[in-house]
């Protein structure tokens, strides 16, 4: 196991097909380039002379290439997964943690429950309990077992009767009765003698009277209900990897497949996220572990962590998706404009392949015209030509499997991170159609609510009193109201408004009221569209109604309504942030089905705004499903990625609800160039017509997207943009600065660059390191001409050149021929060097400035 943080891409080759394949692939190149070197330096070293220096610099950029190429294959493969499997991790112990601090609030209110006090201190009978334990159990359907033990650890009342307890004598019930708080615990409990361990919450009950300690409430949570749902929509339910929860001391207690991965296992772990490679049971893997990072001051359980591994053969052997082909060739062009910033790796390989492709090209413009010399240079440069092309084939092909592995992982990240989101939103969600429903059923806002007059000042604190009881312990809640059956606000946690005034007395809407008051039993709520003109709201949100019923001889009947104000933007802001930690180029928000931002972290669509997505499908996605797309968005090429809430146990799904919810997150990876035309040579590539040694050889390079030609015999060599040196040179049109040539590392003199785009077509071409200067020679004139790509050089016969036609006044005297390649199928256009000059030389000050360069 590596204990450093470099990579041995030796280990991991094996493992990855396309990696592999590539570097065979470059190995027979660097073979055979070698080999072309070696035979022109036995059998033709004097004809070879002038190519021998292209073959060693070709040999030495090979050498460079072959293993840049493949480290950084097998990099950014490592990164993709190991990505994957930290968003998964991530997805396990954050949405554990978030559900666990709502167990925390709900034992901190309902161990004050007046109705189970009273009873636990002998201060009534048990008529009731098991029906008020089995109400508040249905509404929140995350416990198993809901518990009343009084203080000698006997069981007074449960409502699971497959496991029935008369009493417990374990130690947990002491440290209850003398914490103030909660305590959580995990392990085996005899309170819970069916399980192995129990995930369990008790606090201590106080006596109404004397406000001592007179008994323990226990809530078991379903654990392993949970941790099922939590693994069935991470990543690993692909059965790819297995997803875990561990304790303290590495020890799972909740695995995605117990077969693969039994509980109590102890296994390596990886918190600092490095890819190294771990053997458990035999089997090696790629692991990532995550910490709890705590939510709402709650920590976690002591050393809980999620973690994900992958089995190394498992890692590389399929890709969900093939991106780049399906991309729309200008996206594809265009975002691999900015490969510096989003994959520096990337950018690297291809400027290095670019440097290669140049110094090939160079080479056979140098030999162009030798073809009808000695045999063996005959040989030579023909294997010099087919190599070309299969180099240029092979950088191809290696540049977009790397290409796609780094979008596929964006992709494949950012569905990732958009069902997280989902999954939290689900679940936060959940928890506030719950609580509206229990708190309805307090005993103290039912009198409130029951009383035939105006209530009393006493009853009124007492209720207010309980709301603000409420309120402390569940903090994600900007007030909490209670309204009688005309919707007049009776009493209110936190009553003052930001503007100074109160809610009380104030009503809710009609619309809200008719709603809530024909709700016709204790299981059902009622949710306020999404709005900030809600009574009590202050800001955008949803608000969450439950009816208060008393029973009367009639039976029940609604008497009002208690409101809960979901603080809703910092809460969805919380989630959205939280998620993305350690992803500074991506932005994140909430969305309904008509775009609404409900929450964002992109300034350019703050909440309320409205966002119109390239892909519109997007927002017509299915429950429950993800999609990302490749495109722009913003004038920003970006990976968009969508999932759409698929409800949360019977939240969305069963109870009648709906309003879907999708999280978008957008990873930028850079503006879109108004010049943007970067070419593809694939779109080009040209038959060869044969070896007819009186045929005419061409130089090829692109002009935006369209094939230009200059005969190879007026070239000189291409250079690289980058080197242009920027001088002020206004008298000069079209110019962009000059440009040193080099022989043998020493400078032997300057030309002039021009812009070819811009005398051709109107348009400055804007220089960036992938475009490059073609050096040409014309009556002993020499000057550079700003191209944006090298294609080639190619041998053409007679029969297919023909004479350009001209139109009046000359207007197009720059082409002097068209090239009928691929049978006609394609058209080139050859520049005319002596056209060309004619037209920079229009004022004599710009003849006599290249005349002048070029003897310096």
């Amino acid at each position: 196991m590596a204990r450093d943080n470099e990579i041995h891409i030796d280990t991991f080759i094996p493992f990855m097909r396309d990696v592999a394949r590539c570097e065979r692939s470059l190995h027979e190149l660097n073979l055979m380039w070698r080999l072309i070197e070696s035979s022109a330096k036995m059998n033709c070293a004097e004809e070879a002379s002038s190519m021998l220096p292209m073959m060693a610099a070709t040999r030495e950029g090979f050498q460079r290439l072959e293993q840049d190429l493949v480290q950084s294959m097998v990099s950014e493969s490592l990164t993709e997964v190991m990505s994957e499997i930290a968003t998964c991790a991530n997805h396990v112990i954050d949405i554990v943690v978030r559900n666990l601090y709502e167990r925390t609030a709900d034992i901190g209110f309902l161990a004050t429950d007046r109705s189970l006090c009273n009873y636990v201190a002998n201060l009534s009978d048990s008529r009731g309990i098991i029906d008020r334990l089995q109400a508040y159990r249905s509404k929140y359907t995350v416990y198993d077992e809901i518990m009343l033990i009084n203080t000698e650890g006997t069981v007074l009342a449960q409502l699971d009767e497959s496991s029935p307890v008369e009493g417990s004598r374990e130690p947990i019930l002491a440290q209850t009765l003398a914490a103030s708080g909660y305590v959580e615990s995990f392990q085996y409990c005899d309170l819970r003698p069916n399980k192995q361990q129990a995930l369990l919450y008790t606090q201590r009950m106080l006596h109404p009277v004397s406000g001592q300690p007179c008994g323990v409430l226990c809530l078991s949570f379903d654990f392993e209900g949970e941790m099922a749902g939590i693994f069935a929509g991470s990543s690993a339910a692909e059965g790819r990897s297995v997803a875990l929860l561990l304790n303290g001391d590495n020890q799972v207690i909740a695995s995605s497949d117990t077969a693969w991965i039994a509980l109590g296992t102890r296994v390596p772990t990886n918190q600092d996220g490095a890819p190294h490679l771990y053997t458990h049971s035999g089997r090696t893997y790629l692991v990532q572990t995550v910490c709890a990072s705590g939510y709402q001051g709650y920590p976690g359980p002591s050393g809980w962590k999620g973690q994900v591994m992958m089995p190394i053969e498992q890692a590389f052997g399929t890709k969900i998706m093939r991106c780049v082909d399906s991309l729309a060739p200008e996206v594809a062009q265009g975002l691999l404009a900015h490969a510096k910033s989003f994959c520096p790796p990337l950018y690297d390989i291809i400027k290095a392949a670019d440097s290669i492709r140049r110094v090939v090209w160079n080479g056979q413009v140098m030999t162009a015209g030798q073809r009808a010399g000695s045999s063996r240079l005959k040989s030579v440069l023909e294997q010099i030509g087919e190599t070309g092309a299969r180099t240029n084939f092979v950088f191809k092909q290696s540049i977009r499997d790397l290409y796609d592995t780094v979008l596929s992982a964006g992709l494949r990240d950012s569905q990732s991170l958009t069902q997280l989101l989902v999954d939290l939103l689900d679940r936060n969600l959940y928890e506030r159609a719950n609580d509206c429903r229990w708190w309805a059923l307090s005993p103290i806002l039912q009198q409130l609510l029951n009383q035939q007059e105006t209530p009393g000042t006493e009853l009124l604190d007492q209720a207010t009193r309980v709301l603000e009881h409420i309120n402390s312990l569940y903090t994600v809640y900007t007030r909490l109201m209670v309204y009688d059956r005309n919707g007049h606000i009776l009493c209110a946690s936190h009553p003052q408004l930001a503007d100074g005034s109160s809610v009380l007395g104030q009503h809710i809407d009609s619309a809200t009221l008719q709603a809530v008051m024909s709700l016709k039993h204790s299981q059902s709520y009622h949710v306020s569209p999404w709005t900030a003109q809600h009574t009590g709201a202050e800001g955008a949100t949803y608000i969450y109604h439950a009816p208060i019923r008393t029973d009367d001889d009639s039976g029940a009947t609604t008497v009002g309504g208690i409101a809960i104000v979901f603080n809703a933007i910092p809460e969805l802001q919380a989630m959205l942030n939280s998620a993305l930690a350690g992803k500074p180029k991506t932005r994140a928000l909430y969305v309904d089905r008509a775009g609404l931002v409900l929450a964002s972290t992109d300034p350019l669509s703050p909440p309320g705004s409205t966002v119109q997505l390239p892909a519109a499908h997007l927002l017509q996605l299915q429950n429950g499903t993800s999609n990302a797309v490749i495109s722009v968005y913003q004038n920003q090429y970006c990976i968009v990625g969508a999932s759409v809430s698929r409800g949360y146990r019977e939240f969305k799904i069963t109870d009648g609800y709906q309003d879907d919810v999708l999280a978008l997150s957008i990873e930028s990876f850079g503006q879109v160039a108004s010049s943007s035309n970067a070419p593809d040579p694939s779109h080009h590539a040209i038959q060869a017509t044969g070896n007819n040694m009186h045929g005419v050889e061409m130089a090829t390079f692109y002009i935006g997207q369209q094939l230009f030609a200059l005969r190879a015999e007026s070239v000189l060599e291409a250079l690289p943009a980058s080197a242009i040196n920027p001088v002020s040179a206004g008298r000069l049109r079209y110019c962009v600065g000059t440009l040193a040539r080099h022989s043998q590392g020493h400078v032997t003199g300057y030309v002039w660059v021009f812009d070819l785009a811009e005398l051709l077509t109107g348009k400055p071409t804007r220089i960036s390191d992938q475009r490059q200067v073609v050096i040409l020679e014309h009556d002993d004139r020499k000057l550079g001409v700003l191209v944006d790509a090298l294609h080639g050089v190619h041998h053409f016969t007679h029969e297919n050149i023909i004479v350009s036609p001209r139109m009046a006044g000359g207007a197009l005297s720059l082409v002097n021929e068209l090239i009928k390649a691929n049978q006609g199928a394609l058209l080139v256009q050859c520049l005319d060097p002596q056209g060309l000059l004619n037209a920079l030389q229009r004022h004599p000050a710009q003849a006599t400035a290249i005349t002048q360069t070029e003897k310096n």
